[in-house]
């Protein structure tokens, strides 16, 4: 019940942090596009188009992993080999995004990344005691000296 609640809300809050970030990136984009701003002589309409590109990817890889979860918690089985690698590599964005949100934007945009990161981490550590190989000769062997 625990597995199926924590991939759950971990979906819900992936999904709504890439609705987040995608009209974040709108905003962002659309600023540089109206203002004409442009760093160190860079095209400002590259600049732009590259926000929103920068925000559709986001948000796709996000909604990836939200599915994923999603799937998680409906079926009540662990990730599989193609989910795991996704959710990890989510789980170490989310501790970079919130290393950076400390220092540009504060501590509760660092609390409110550590929270998703958390049930990112807790999903697979809740489901990995159910992907352990259980058939005879597919698990780990002692070695004898």
């Amino acid at each position: 019940m625990l597995r199926r609640l924590v991939a759950g809300l971990g979906a819900l809050a992936l999904a709504a942090e890439a609705a987040v970030l995608v009209l974040v990136h709108l905003v962002l984009g659309r600023t540089t596009a109206d203002q004409s701003m442009s760093v160190a002589g860079s095209d400002p309409d590259v600049m732009s188009k590259a926000t929103y590109g920068l925000g559709a990817a986001i948000g796709a890889f996000l909604l990836l992993a939200a599915a994923l979860l999603a799937a998680a918690a409906l079926r009540d089985h662990p990730p599989g080999r193609v989910a795991r690698p996704v959710l990890v590599a989510a789980a170490v964005t989310h501790g970079v995004l919130g290393a950076l949100a400390v220092g540009l934007v504060g501590w509760g945009a660092f609390t409110a990344t550590m929270a998703v990161f958390c049930l990112i981490v807790l999903t697979l550590t809740l489901y990995a005691d159910r992907a352990a190989p259980t058939a005879p000769g597919k698990g780990l062997r002692p070695t004898i000296p």
